[in-house]
């Protein structure tokens, strides 16, 4: 269940209303996609910044959003529509392999050490999704990429390979990730079957091994960033792909 998590939030599958907000806007980032994309008002999401209050020192790792808001005020929307989380050293979730006692928009994120075979959660830390008014944001989305099939272990768009292949033609931070079938563009979460990656950080995994019924569709992706018209084009760093079949660690 945990495996899909991510992909669900990532999706924003959740709606959420943020009207009347006063607090800081997330201040866009110094970027900007023009690579066969096109710039749209935002009429979406955004990220809050990662926290990561807790260690699980103690009972666990307890990333709560009524804490993160007393320490980080003004930092989180007043209705987060959805929570990403990863450990400190980049494993998603469903990577990770613990058993989490709660993550969700609404309470934030609990990993319980009782819950654990070893006794001891990982360290996590925790992101949210916002809705305007609180962003206050361009989205300039990069073209259509399909660099793999899913012949081998699975289709694999990652963003390290992806900039390998297409130099220049995504930014250093994407904030959005899509993904669709080759054939018929229909949206990947609307084809049941399950994702190994599937985030703007790391890219887009369909791991054949994963499937219940048939291996991985043919996927194509494309990235949304943040961008003003006045921001030169910067290329992002080509960052470690994570090993088919092993968890994704990113450079500190």
């Amino acid at each position: 269940m945990f495996q899909l998590i991510a992909i669900f939030i990532m999706a924003g599958l959740m709606t959420a209303s943020t009207q009347n907000i006063s607090e800081q806007r997330l201040p866009c980032v110094n970027t900007i996609n023009i690579s066969e994309g096109r710039k749209q008002d935002v009429n979406t999401r955004c990220w809050t910044e990662w926290f990561d209050r807790d260690n699980p020192s103690g009972t666990g790792d307890w990333e709560i959003l009524t804490s993160l808001r007393s320490e980080n005020p003004g930092k989180i929307c007043p209705t987060p529509a959805g929570i990403e989380v990863e450990t400190t050293t980049g494993l998603s979730i469903a990577a990770a392999g613990e058993v989490i006692a709660v993550a969700d928009a609404t309470t934030g994120f609990i990993c319980k050490n009782e819950d654990q075979p070893d006794k001891r959660c990982l360290d996590y830390r925790v992101r949210f999704v916002c809705h305007p008014p609180f962003c206050n944001q361009h989205i300039c989305w990069s073209k259509w990429f399909d660099r793999d099939n899913p012949s081998g272990t699975g289709d694999w768009e990652t963003l390290r390979e992806l900039r390998i292949q297409y130099p220049g033609s995504i930014c250093d931070e994407p904030l959005y990730i899509e993904a669709v079938t080759v054939d018929t563009m229909t949206p990947a979460l609307a084809t049941g079957q399950n994702f190994f990656i599937f985030n703007p950080t790391t890219g887009f995994a369909c791991r054949n091994s994963d499937q219940t019924k048939r291996g991985c569709l043919d996927y194509k992706v494309r990235f949304g960033c943040c961008c003003d018209p006045e921001t030169p084009i910067r290329p992002g760093p080509i960052r470690p792909s994570p090993i088919r079949g092993e968890p994704f660690k990113p450079i500190p």
